[in-house]
């Protein structure tokens, strides 16, 4: 086991990290920008290290700066988080480089998933289902228009690089697929520097469906169930839940059991998540993500395992020591986001935080770096905070969330917490009638 990590990343996400770390015994190195040097992951580290100042590209994404961290305080591994330089194949092949420990995928892995073309071409050689579409990149808008005649309209147009909802145009029709094509690629191109795309036929009303799996370095691959991600504001995720609210364990079991044996023929290590649109009982692939997901809590509550722990576990070289049949599942957890955010536009509201209360009681979690004082800097993602439920049943659930929503103070700064409120409260989300059209059509409308 490792003696000392360094956690290269910042907010809730490395105070989660830092904690995962202590109930190990490891001692923990934070880094941090000169935005950040009052964050409490800061103030809890056994050791900080300023890398640059606010700008993340001067801080957070830089390589040199991490690594020179790592040297001085003599770090073994370094875990990445979520986002930042967590999918970056060259920087967990550098940070090896350097004889370090990268706690995540290889990078081969992660350049394979990275790429959307690529990653899907080598899960539909494993057997795992796909979306129709292009074989590959469209290399003309006549390729285009063939492929789309061939599956059907609506098609979506969407970056081989994509991510976040940019680079991604749906058609309609033969007559908006030219404009589609082209604003796509623009803004692929302004995005990742990349103007590649692809096409898929667009599915009205998905859900979008994640699986959880962990796999060490000894042939073992586990899957922790599935987290229902269907409630997105502009293809970015604001309320997640473990399990789904329409699938049932024998579904649950068969997509497992094709997802874990699909990473166990790649060899895949460390944890992972295999996203999937799911409509009218089947179940399409459309990416993987190489890292810890921001919700992952909701499937530590449901399967009482710390997913970071392990993340740490495996990179050190141990065995998972348990097979899928040990792995239960136990109630219903729903999770929000606390963005600090224009609950009505969504515009960003950095600032201080006057009062900061998290709600507690049973089956009530709070990740979040917050603290009476602390101002939230405008450089930087704008979630603050994640509320986490458990219970029993997912009725039970939603009232605990209410409760605890209702406990929640902070003030200072507007966040999204009242639109939380809202969304429960709605008879289609309590009956779990939603998809990932949802949320924006529930926005648009009048309260």
């Amino acid at each position: 086991m490792f003696s000392k990590i360094l956690i290269a990343n910042r907010g809730e996400i490395a105070l989660r990290i830092l904690r995962a770390c202590r109930e190990l015994g490891i001692k923990t190195v934070a880094v941090h920008s000169t935005a950040d040097a009052d964050a409490m992951h800061v103030r809890l580290a056994d050791e900080a290290v300023c890398i640059g100042p606010a700008a993340s590209r001067d801080s957070y994404l830089n390589v040199a700066a991490i690594l020179a961290a790592a040297t001085i305080t003599g770090a073994e591994a370094i875990h990445p988080g979520y986002g930042f330089l967590s999918e970056n194949a060259d920087f967990a092949e550098t940070v090896e480089a350097h004889g370090l420990t990268f706690i995540g995928p290889t990078a081969d892995h992660i350049r394979m998933m990275g790429d959307k073309i690529t990653a899907k071409t080598t899960m539909e050689a494993l057997g795992v289902p796909l979306v129709p579409g292009s074989d590959g990149e469209l290399k003309s808008l006549e390729e285009a228009r063939a492929v789309a005649e061939k599956v059907g309209y609506p098609v979506l147009i969407k970056a081989t690089a994509g991510g976040g909802g940019r680079g991604m145009k749906v058609a309609q029709s033969a007559s908006e697929l030219e404009e589609a094509w082209s604003v796509a690629r623009t803004e692929a191109r302004t995005a990742f520097g990349n103007d590649a795309v692809y096409l898929e036929k667009y599915l009205d009303k998905p859900r979008h469906i994640e699986l959880q799996i962990l796999a060490d370095n000894h042939g073992n691959v586990v899957h922790f169930g599935e987290r229902d991600c269907s409630l997105q504001r502009r293809h970015q995720k604001l309320l997640e839940e473990a399990g789904s609210p329409v699938l049932s364990a024998e579904q649950r079991d068969a997509i497992g059991r094709t997802a874990t044996d699909a990473l166990a023929k790649m060899g895949y290590r460390n944890a992972g998540t295999l996203e999937f649109l799911y409509q009218d009982g089947q179940f399409c692939f459309i990416e993987m993500n190489t890292r810890l997901q921001v919700e992952h809590p909701v499937t530590e509550m449901v399967c009482d395992v710390d997913l970071v722990r392990e993340q740490i576990r495996i990179a050190a070289g141990e065995e998972l020591g348990y097979t899928q049949s040990d792995i239960s599942f136990s109630g219903h957890a729903i999770e929000c986001r606390i963005n600090a955010e224009d609950p009505d536009t969504f515009a960003p509201c950095p600032g201080t935080v006057a009062v900061y209360h998290p709600p507690g009681g049973l089956g009530v979690r709070v990740d979040s770096a917050l603290y009476t004082g602390y101002r939230v800097p405008p450089y930087y993602d704008s979630m603050i905070a994640k509320v986490i439920v458990h219970a029993p049943t997912r009725a039970q659930a939603i009232a605990r969330m209410h409760r605890a929503l209702d406990e929640f103070v902070v003030e200072g700064i507007k966040t999204v917490i009242p639109l939380h409120r809202r969304i429960l409260a709605d008879p289609e989300f309590q009956k779990g009638e939603y998809t990932i059209h949802w949320l924006e059509q529930f926005t648009s409308r009048p309260h």
